[in-house]
């Protein structure tokens, strides 16, 4: 397993929507093994392949936070919402390509997805909570879409302009 560089806002890769998955194969495989590892190294609760630069349908999550808590992560190739429910949830979002900024996003409270898993076959189950939010906010990278654009334009662009001055210290370091 490697560990992969996470894309970092403003990246116009972070803004392309991903290319559906056609074969299941020991490349993604890796792929989803590096992702993981990539995830919890961050540490983080999610990871798109778009914010490792491949502009693949791929995401991987694991949303059990609690310290005792067994890991439960998760590989989902062209996942895609089939079911919403009206109702719904505010959770304060953060992202691994926008580090250190966090916002209030409000999306569906519980959400149907189907996927196909590592082992080709199909697969589908109803997500609520944390899961729910963390799904819909990987699948978003998926579509070229990040938390912040749910925001009023002003907070986007202090954001950005965080991530802009981020970028430069970065490179100059």
């Amino acid at each position: 397993m490697t560990l992969r560089n996470i894309l970092i806002h403003p990246d116009p890769r972070l803004n392309k929507s991903a290319t559906p998955v056609a074969l299941v194969d020991d490349d993604l495989r890796r792929l989803a093994d590096d992702m993981l590892e990539t995830m919890y190294h961050a540490p983080g609760i999610g990871l798109a392949a778009p914010q490792v630069a491949v502009m693949s349908r791929v995401l991987v999550m694991d949303c059990e936070k609690e310290e005792d808590a067994t890991p439960d992560p998760m590989v989902l190739i062209n996942p895609a919402v089939v079911w919403e429910s009206e109702e719904r949830s505010v959770y304060e979002e953060g992202c691994l390509s926008i580090p250190e900024q966090y916002a209030e996003v409000e999306r569906p409270a519980e959400v149907e997805v189907e996927w196909l898993g590592l082992d080709g076959k199909t697969r589908r189950e109803r997500f609520d909570g944390l899961w729910a939010t963390c799904v819909q906010h990987e699948i978003d990278h998926l579509d070229g879409k990040l938390f912040i654009d749910y925001l009023k334009p002003l907070k986007r662009q202090m954001i950005t302009r965080k991530m802009q001055k981020l970028k430069r210290e970065k490179a100059r370091a």
